[in-house]
């Protein structure tokens, strides 16, 4: 990988605009990924905050399901944000029938665990492996982890024991919005996950 990372945003739907800019001030390449075309073209990809499960058929609709599970099986980075985490996880809880996941986290996830959009929160959080201050976090309609498996591994939970953020090799997966709180940091070792790769 010459020069600036390539960085794909799949593009479905969910706050793609906020993680392009993220990610271009941190100095990477974006493109918007709705085809298995463009998936080819990037080095990392980014699946953002919105509704598990309208991004879960419209991949389905637009034949990127199994594309994006193929990348996953093959190393590609992978950075999901809440809606992402949820589709990036193993196992789902209180999925919606027929919903799919792309899979590749060795975890069970619970949709909407803390409710509803008026039980949307921000708090501050520790997180593994992460230098300075605490992360501040915006749950909105956020899922929980509610299993980790011994593949994966946990980065931060809340003070009620709720795992937040998991890593596994190049995938991370997380249940808020640092795109929205302007916390950098995943970005950064989501970068550097891509970088490790090149």
């Amino acid at each position: 990988m010459a020069g600036r990372p390539r960085v794909g945003i799949l593009s479905l739907q969910g706050d793609v605009r906020e993680h392009g800019r993220v990610l271009s001030e941190l100095g990477a390449e974006v493109l918007l990924v709705r085809r298995p075309a463009e998936l080819a073209g990037v080095d990392g990809l980014v699946i953002p905050g919105g509704e598990s499960t309208t991004i879960d058929k419209l991949a389905r609709a637009f034949g990127m399901q199994e594309p994006i599970r193929r990348v996953i099986a093959g190393g590609m980075p992978v950075f999901g944000t809440c809606a992402g985490l949820i589709l990036l996880a193993d196992r789902l809880e209180d999925g919606i029938a027929g919903q799919q996941t792309f899979g590749g986290l060795d975890v069970t996830v619970k949709r909407n665990a803390f409710g509803g959009q008026v039980e949307s929160f921000e708090t501050e959080i520790a997180v593994g492996g992460f230098a300075g201050p605490p992360v501040h976090a915006t749950f909105i309609r956020a899922p929980a982890v509610t299993e980790v498996g011994p593949g994966a591994r946990a980065l931060a939970a809340l003070d009620d024991g709720r795992v937040v953020a998991v890593e596994q090799g190049v995938l991370l997966g997380i249940a808020f919005h640092p795109e929205v709180s302007g916390e950098l940091r995943f970005h950064r070792r989501f970068l550097d996950h891509v970088a490790a790769r090149a």
